[in-house]
């Protein structure tokens, strides 16, 4: 039975989520020290197959080099976020917060992958980033959403390449015609699910 697990990790308590299944695990937005992340890994004896980027903004990656190093994961992200990293908001540096160590990624598209033995629907939800991707994984019902939506709300689009329309339109295009009881994990805070938000989450107010 797969399991969903959360660490709130770094500066801004961004929430890393670790999927465990039949021994294997994948992690999603390291966003600082990953240790006691390891150190849970290590206690469940689940090896972790591959480390998962939303989008490339400091406050999901702080701990993407560190949790590589420690566990021979490779980091995926999505290309279309490269230019972030050449921003404080991508490379660190914001609000006199530290730079972030310097990693390298495998590319992520959109489509249909399988990590750590699950399914996984890899959904393009520009917006909040040009490259921000969800990562759905049907059988759990539930899906990684990164700065894309929160509960009762939804995430900034006044850092570069942001798009509140667009970010709405993700929403609307390829988050809320999952089945009602899928269970949205945000970059912060707490879980939500697609139903509440589309009856209730103001910015849909009438969706």
């Amino acid at each position: 039975m797969a399991t969903v697990h959360t660490f709130p990790l770094g500066p801004l308590e961004t929430n890393c989520y670790v999927v465990v299944y039949g021994g294997e695990a994948v992690a999603v937005d390291p966003g600082g020290d990953p240790g006691e992340l390891v150190a849970f890994l290590n206690k469940e004896k689940a090896t972790l197959t591959h480390i998962l980027i939303t989008h490339l903004h400091f406050d999901h990656i702080y701990g993407g080099k560190a949790l590589a190093d420690a566990t021979g994961a490779k980091v995926h992200a999505n290309p279309g976020d490269a230019f972030l990293m050449e921003t404080e908001v991508g490379k660190g540096g914001f609000m006199g917060l530290p730079l972030v160590p310097e990693f390298q990624y495998a590319e992520l598209r959109p489509g249909t992958a399988e990590f750590a033995g699950l399914c996984c629907e890899i959904l393009p939800t520009p917006g909040h980033t040009p490259g921000s991707l969800s990562f759905h994984f049907p059988d759990l019902g539930c899906v990684f959403v990164g700065d894309l939506v929160f509960y009762r709300s939804v995430g900034r689009s006044d850092f570069p390449g942001g798009s509140h329309e667009t970010l709405l339109h993700s929403v609307r295009e390829h988050i809320f015609p999952l089945p009602e009881g899928t269970v949205l994990y945000p970059g912060h805070g707490p879980e939500t699910t697609v139903g509440d938000e589309k009856n209730h989450n103001p910015y849909f107010a009438g969706f």
